[in-house]
């Protein structure tokens, strides 16, 4: 089966992790507690691409990668999931992803396919998950829902040195369709960290999620 990402991917993923790499055009698009995001407009799409910088408490690396890739307990939490699934099409795990969007928009969904390296950098360990969509033929669009063709998303996971990690992460998709510049700005500055607060809760309580799920 061919590789779905290159190595080099994966390094690209992590290297930014120390010091972001913001040449170029990028410019900070919102700063909110203790999470940097910035922006760089995608002439090709008409679109921003995003890195987003910040940190978790009291969570290690390894238990953050476990529960960002668990999809039957991220169904639990995250409250913009409506279906959520993985299915092996042609020996390739394939994921189909739909998002709720606000009436009275249509829902967006994604069909991608993803990897998650536990790495050794120099001594450091670094957790990568990476996530790009896919062209699946069993995976038709359906209707009330428009599908996202163009998405991608690396996702870097290191020790802060303390109790805590930090994180780095870069975004892009293109959600298709007419979406207000009110509700693109909304996602970024206070749909990603939301994000990131109901991804430290999800992490805190994810023991005795795996407690109940084993009973």
């Amino acid at each position: 089966m061919a590789l779905q990402f290159e190595e080099a991917e994966f390094q690209e993923a992590y290297k930014e992790i120390d010091e972001p790499q913001l040449e170029g055009g990028w410019e900070l698009f919102t700063d909110i507690s203790g999470i940097q995001i910035y922006r760089l407009y995608d002439k090709r799409t008409g679109l921003y691409k995003y890195k987003i910088i910040g940190g978790l408490a009291n969570c290690t690396p390894e238990l953050c990668a476990d529960v960002y890739m668990d999809l039957k307990y991220r169904k639990s939490w995250d409250g913009y999931v409506k279906e959520l699934s993985e299915k092996v099409y042609d020996g390739k795990p394939v994921i189909y992803w739909e998002v709720k969007y606000p009436f009275p928009m249509s829902n967006r969904d994604y069909v991608y396919v993803r990897e998650r390296r536990d790495l050794d950098v120099d001594g450091r360990k670094i957790w990568v998950i990476l996530a790009k969509s896919a062209s699946v033929a069993q995976c038709p669009e359906k209707s009330g829902a428009i599908r996202v063709c163009d998405y991608k998303q690396s996702l870097a996971i290191e020790s802060d040195g303390g109790s805590g990690i930090k994180v780095f992460m870069n975004y892009f998709d293109n959600p298709g369709g007419s979406i207000p510049s009110w509700l693109i700005n909304w996602a970024a500055k206070s749909g990603v960290p939301s994000f990131i607060t109901d991804l430290q809760k999800a992490c805190n309580n994810y023991a005795s999620y795996c407690k109940q799920v084993k009973t």
